[in-house]
């Protein structure tokens, strides 16, 4: 069977594998799957500053760079900027403002603080009404070590880049949540 391809993907998870709670985990960081659990990509850190979208097959789909608390880049296989991700204000919790390769401008917005869904825009949904071009609702899978995963839905209208921007922001509200190198209690 073929591995489908990530950003083809209407609806992607986007979690942290199952761990142990009695040994060293040290496989990647978060798994990339299908909504079935086909496996597609998977996230490793390589430091503090850098992280790896790869493939299964371990071929690099993506690298994210860490710029600064709240502000991301991302690359391809080539080294070219294809996206970016960031927040501004004090509140940097609540919103991520995405750039695609193409330039689009992209919102990643959570009401509050309390809540577990993510609405993407292309405007802010608390300024102006805005179509909800997907969505990214956060769950815990193991409450104990603070296991969680993300289930990405996003438009059939949205290409294959602005695809790999959104799930490379979903990756980024993890590295938000729990740094490299944080160990397994919540953040």
């Amino acid at each position: 069977m073929t591995e489908p391809a990530l950003f083809e993907l209407d609806a992607v998870v986007v979690g942290q594998p199952k761990r142990s709670r009695w040994r060293r985990y040290v496989d990647p960081a978060l798994a990339v799957s299908t909504v079935e659990g086909i496996p597609v990509a998977q996230v490793t850190y390589t430091d503090d500053t850098y992280s790896v979208l790869t493939k299964t097959s371990g071929e690099l789909i993506l690298r994210i760079e860490r710029l600064g608390p709240a502000k991301f880049r991302f690359t391809d296989a080539a080294d070219r900027e294809v996206g970016t991700a960031g927040a501004r204000g004090l509140m940097k919790t609540r919103q991520l403002i995405l750039q695609t390769e193409q330039g689009r401008r992209l919102l990643l917005t959570r009401p509050g603080l309390a809540y577990v869904e993510w609405h993407l825009t292309e405007t802010d949904p608390e300024g102006d009404p805005a179509p909800e071009i997907g969505r990214v609702t956060v769950s815990t899978i193991d409450a104990w070590i603070g296991l969680q995963q993300y289930a990405v839905h996003m438009s059939p209208r949205m290409d294959a880049s602005e695809r790999r921007t959104v799930v490379a922001s979903v990756v980024c509200l993890q590295l938000r949540r729990r740094p490299p190198g944080a160990g397994t209690a919540p953040a």
